[in-house]
């Protein structure tokens, strides 16, 4: 029960890639979970890193991805909406077959193994397989929403300081991470506790990067995508993705 309360307007399906993220062989074909949340604003970022975008609602579309992000906005609505189509277990799957997730807020929420209070997801699919253990609004109420700096390890390719400019990040009604487990690592801290996690190819975050225009996270999330061994793992996303133009 996190994250932006709308969906907000349509996010655009790309016929065709834009220019390919610096570094990428492939523009990769990411899908961006459309059921509720801040869907365009993810779309958003991703497009100016050059993936096709996908909205995704149904199973079936989750073939021709080589990365998915799950958005922030309310962890049971999107929930109650995935499970009449089982859409939650279908992205498990295609995740531990090696499919990158970028997870925000509630998309933190549903990526945990362990989430609590238990209460208002009980009954429903999750997706789980990060190995965290989350409290769902610990961070309080919509009222409670606030942006601050956190400290986070990823590359910066637009910082002018030898380590890693701090990232601005918005926390409206957010899970905290209260355990890290096994195989998975911090990669960004607001003070002195974890709010963001990587496990192999599965990128998760307490907050909402894309709405305070950040891209480091989903800058990572396409770097991932577009490797070989992502798109290995999704023989149909690498059919689909264009080749860039030559330079």
């Amino acid at each position: 029960m996190n994250g932006s309360s709308g969906a907000g307007r349509e996010p655009e399906v790309s016929g065709e890639a834009r220019a390919p993220a610096a570094g990428s062989a492939l523009a990769p074909r990411i899908g961006v979970l459309a059921l509720q949340g801040a869907v365009a604003e993810h779309a958003d970022l991703l497009h100016g890193l050059g993936a096709q975008v996908v909205p995704v609602r149904r199973p079936d579309q989750l073939a021709s991805l080589s990365g998915l992000v799950i958005p922030g906005g309310e962890s049971t609505a999107i929930a109650r909406l995935a499970h009449p189509q089982g859409l939650l277990p279908a992205v498990r799957r295609r995740m531990d077959e090696g499919m990158p997730v970028l997870g925000t807020c509630a998309g933190l929420i549903l990526l945990s193994e362990t989430v609590v209070p238990e209460a208002g997801l009980a009954g429903l699919d999750t997706i789980g397989g990060l190995h965290v253990r989350t409290r769902r609004n610990a961070y309080g109420r919509q009222r409670d929403s606030f942006e601050a700096e956190v400290s986070v390890s990823l590359p910066d390719p637009g910082g002018s300081s030898p380590g890693p400019r701090p990232m601005r990040a918005a926390f409206i009604r957010a899970p905290l991470i209260e355990q890290v487990g096994e195989g998975a690592e911090v990669i960004a801290t607001h003070g002195g506790r974890p709010v963001a996690v990587r496990q192999g190819r599965v990128l998760a975050a307490s907050f909402h990067p894309e709405l305070t225009g950040d891209d480091r996270l989903h800058r990572e999330l396409v770097r991932i995508a577009s490797s070989p061994e992502a798109l290995a793992a999704s023989p149909e996303a690498a059919l689909q993705a264009p080749r860039p133009a030559p330079a």
